[in-house]
């Protein structure tokens, strides 16, 4: 047996004790997987339509902790969420000498608030935003439309598990 077969037992006895104390160590610092939200309220309102309420929509249904209930029968909710506006912004960052567009800045901006039926405030109107920064070439200009879209879709869903996250932050109605 050469030198190089002895060693493969070891490494292999090495392996398992280095993925031992990885899982020991994950253990004692508390680590766990994230799980679906606990909120508040039982039953919820969503005001409004638009890609980014949809989400949210298809979010708090996989959550599977609070029912959502038709904005016709919002009295009867727990709580309503009113997004109160959605701005999607792009800004120029820069340009090339000939001052043409080089670089622009996507901002998705949402404002939104938390009440009862009965008007009580859970959460004040407050805002989230995402920022996503873009090169831009003219010679590219329909492909660079469309990767600002995937962004804007991107920024979307991040804001939509925010949300979730400061709705779930909500701890007495």
């Amino acid at each position: 047996m050469n030198k190089r077969n002895a060693s493969l037992p070891r490494r292999g006895f090495l392996l398992g004790l280095t993925a031992v104390g990885a899982s020991v160590g994950l253990a004692g610092c508390g680590f766990e997987l994230r799980k679906a939200p606990v909120f508040a309220f039982k039953t919820l309102s969503v005001e409004g339509n638009s890609a980014l309420i949809n989400q949210i929509r298809r979010d708090l249904r996989a959550a599977g902790t609070v029912t959502l209930v038709p904005k016709e029968d919002a009295k009867t909710a727990d709580a309503v969420l009113v997004v109160l506006g959605e701005d999607r912004d792009r800004f120029v960052i820069s340009t090339n000498s000939a001052g043409a567009l080089r670089e622009l800045q996507l901002r998705l901006r949402v404002r939104f608030s938390l009440k009862t039926p009965g008007g009580k405030e859970l959460l004040s109107a407050s805002e989230v935003s995402q920022t996503r920064d873009l090169s831009f070439n003219e010679t590219n200009a329909l492909a660079k439309e469309g990767e600002a879209e995937l962004l804007f879709r991107d920024m979307q869903s991040d804001i939509a598990q925010q949300l979730m996250r400061r709705l779930a932050a909500v701890k007495e109605l």
